[in-house]
């Protein structure tokens, strides 16, 4: 029998435009993104859904993010690489990622950036996913949004179709 794996998609926090001279890649959160990481950490943890690894990708705002998710969580905390194919992935980029986890690791977060992260939940999504969490991601994945699939078998059997979206929580429904 195949073992059922959980696959985390978050999107970073809001983050700040206040200094249009910085890069793209070093802007940092915004005040509100600093209070929404760790709301959604909490709900993560809340939901049993803590992490075996995370994916993070190297931009200041998703390392951020993290910090802020993570700070709370029971200690040991996961495993964390920076994934530097997840700062403008592709879909495809995000696919190859995570058919790259080790077979050891049952829960997976990737933290990373839109469009890419939204395409990927959305191709990964199969029949079998959830309507009200579908119909939830195709009207928007906000920043700071949370994405559960559950996947069959081995991380590099995942294709995309083929994972079961179960949950797309933005930081509004967390109240």
């Amino acid at each position: 029998m195949a073992k059922t794996r959980q696959l985390l998609l978050l999107r970073h926090a809001k983050s700040s435009w206040d200094d249009p001279s910085a890069a793209d890649f070093d802007r940092p959160l915004s005040p509100r993104g600093q209070k929404t990481a760790p709301r959604v950490g909490a709900e993560i943890e809340r939901r049993g859904w803590l992490p075996d690894l995370a994916l993070v990708s190297p931009a200041v705002r998703t390392r951020q993010t993290w910090n802020l998710v993570c700070a709370r969580w029971p200690r040991p905390l996961p495993q964390v690489a920076a994934a530097e194919e997840l700062y403008g992935a592709t879909p495809q980029d995000l696919l190859g990622a995570a058919q790259g986890t080790p077979k050891t690791v049952g829960t997976l977060l990737m933290l990373g950036h839109n469009p890419g992260l939204e395409e990927f939940a959305r191709k990964l999504a199969g029949p079998s996913s959830d309507a009200r969490a579908l119909r939830q991601l195709t009207e928007k994945f906000p920043t700071a949004a949370l994405a559960r699939l559950e996947i069959e078998g081995d991380w590099d059997g995942l294709d995309f179709g083929a994972a079961r979206l179960t949950h797309c929580l933005r930081p509004r429904d967390l109240g």
